[in-house]
């Protein structure tokens, strides 16, 4: 019988593992040695045919060692680069029977400027790492599936980058998105994914129609807000915990091609709340973000809203009513126009300086919490007095607020305030700094955020988080999470880097 030509998936997962380099494949399991093995034997138990491979750590590249962080050094003990979704299911079937860890890997940035070689897992403090287990590539599953009005369905492993090209061809784009695009779809999803469209829009994951996801028992289930409910919530910013998501429908809304950006400076930070909370209560604007920066004498911090108008080609924005009744500093406004793509890709540049100059590849101990409005100022008031230049480095400290009602994914924990507030210490610091100092600092900041009635976002470096702290963190919520974990996850497989449900 002749054999069947290899489709183009296969294809190209075969392309991906040769960029690996000369990768030694896995032949199966060795239950005495409790390790993977290259070669048949007696107490190798093999492992299902799969339409893509599974690599030996040792012939992959240091991107599957480390993340975005560069605190966290773990190599997996194999690497997957599915070649199908069937191979998620067959590699987590045969990981739960042999309690081998397993946790996706985002394989984010730019491929076109950074090449195969310049990939990274985003997570920042270890939490996509598989503790020794196999990572599997998100960049095997990285098919945008369709784009038309109002929906896109994209596998997991496409970027936003690429989600957002997709639809501004089609007239569409999601309405909420993070500052960097070029992460994946499934990890944002797994943790929130939030932007300037969170005052209006909620989170990324309030944006998700359905899900395909691979649970950690092996099985492939469809869900949604109307379809195994449970699951779909237990998945959306639950930090991998319930199941790996395969393939996601997004709403996307109607492209305005016009984004009219204002930069509104202040020196006080009381005045800065103020006009920040005036703007989303009315609504005047599409985007609204913010960031702590040091003043241009570098003696003090200035607080600077960016806000963002959109209009359709051809149309203005009346400046006069947007700005009406704000206070910032009298220097401290500018206004810019630019293309809706220019706009949200407007870190990429940044990003180019950060590569160039050396600082990317540095150890980031980023920190990111929410704060009830009621105590946002006392603790931003606070951490500027213990922030300093060399901890922020070449990064920036966003500072915005949203509102409570438009967060709907139920594991996206935030305080109990119906206004709360966004910090996000997004670090880089010089080379010789002492992150082991700034890891402590994290930690103090974020035992007073607690004490302010503050929540953590699941990126961000935290150590020391116990089962106590997690239990903290998810208040009510938490029975709910550890039934999931137990449902649909029961060998407790999945991304353990989390540390969640570390005893």
């Amino acid at each position: 019988m002749s054999r069947p030509a290899p489709s183009r998936r296969t294809l190209l997962s075969a392309a991906g593992v040769a960029a690996l380099g000369a990768a030694a494949t896995v032949a199966g399991w060795d239950t005495a040695a409790r390790a993977w093995a290259a070669e048949p034997g007696a107490d190798i138990v093999r492992l299902p045919p799969l339409d893509g491979m599974v690599t030996l750590q040792g012939a992959v590249p240091e991107r599957f060692r480390g993340d975005f962080g560069h605190l966290v050094s773990a190599a997996p003990r194999a690497v997957l680069r599915p070649g199908s979704v069937r191979d998620v299911q067959q590699v987590v079937a045969f990981a739960r029977r042999h309690r081998i860890p397993v946790a996706v890997n985002g394989q984010s940035g730019d491929l076109a400027q950074v090449g195969e070689a310049g990939l990274e897992s985003h997570s920042s403090y270890g939490q996509a790492n598989p503790r020794g287990g196999i990572a599997i590539d998100a960049r095997g599953l990285s098919e945008i599936v369709s784009v038309r009005p109002g929906r896109a369905v994209v596998e997991a492993g496409v970027t936003w980058a690429q989600v957002v090209d997709a639809g501004l061809a089609a007239g569409w784009v999601p309405p909420c998105l993070t500052d960097y695009l070029h992460l994946s779809v499934g990890g944002t999803l797994s943790v929130g994914g939030i932007g300037g469209g969170v005052q209006r829009h909620g989170l990324q994951t309030d944006q998700v129609l359905e899900l395909d996801v691979v649970t950690g028992a092996g099985e492939l289930v469809t869900a949604s807000p109307t379809r195994n409910r449970d699951l779909f919530e237990a998945v959306l910013a639950g930090g991998g915990q319930a199941g790996i998501i395969v393939r996601a429908t997004l709403a996307l809304v109607p492209v305005r091609e016009r984004a009219h950006v204002f930069s509104l400076y202040y020196d006080d930070l009381d005045t800065y709340l103020t006009d920040q909370e005036k703007v989303m209560a009315d609504g005047r604007f599409d985007l609204q973000v913010g960031d702590v920066e040091r003043s241009t004498d570098g003696t003090r911090w200035r607080y600077k809203a960016e806000l963002v108008a959109f209009a359709d080609a051809g149309q203005t924005v009346d400046r006069e009513a947007l700005l009406a009744g704000l206070r910032p500093a009298a220097d401290g406004v500018s206004v810019v126009e630019q293309s809706r793509r220019e706009y949200a890709f407007r870190v990429d540049a940044f990003a180019g300086y950060l590569r160039a100059t050396g600082f990317w590849g540095l150890p980031k101990p980023w920190l990111s919490v929410f704060l009830p409005a009621s105590t946002a100022r006392v603790f931003m008031a606070e951490a500027a007095e213990v922030l300093t230049a060399q901890d922020l480095g070449a990064g920036l400290l966003l500072f915005y607020p949203y509102r409570r009602e438009q967060v709907r994914t139920p594991l996206a924990v935030l305080p109990d305030s119906d206004i709360g507030w966004h910090f996000d210490l997004l670090a880089f610091p010089g080379p010789g700094a002492d992150t082991a100092a700034m890891l402590e600092r994290n930690r103090r900041l974020y035992d007073r955020a607690v004490r302010l009635g503050g929540k953590r976002y699941l990126i961000g470096a935290v150590p020391g988080m116990t089962g106590t702290d997690w239990q903290r963190h998810y208040g009510g919520l938490w029975e709910r999470v550890v039934r999931a974990k137990h449902r649909y996850d029961p060998a407790g497989i999945l991304t353990p880097g989390q540390g969640i449900h570390t005893p």
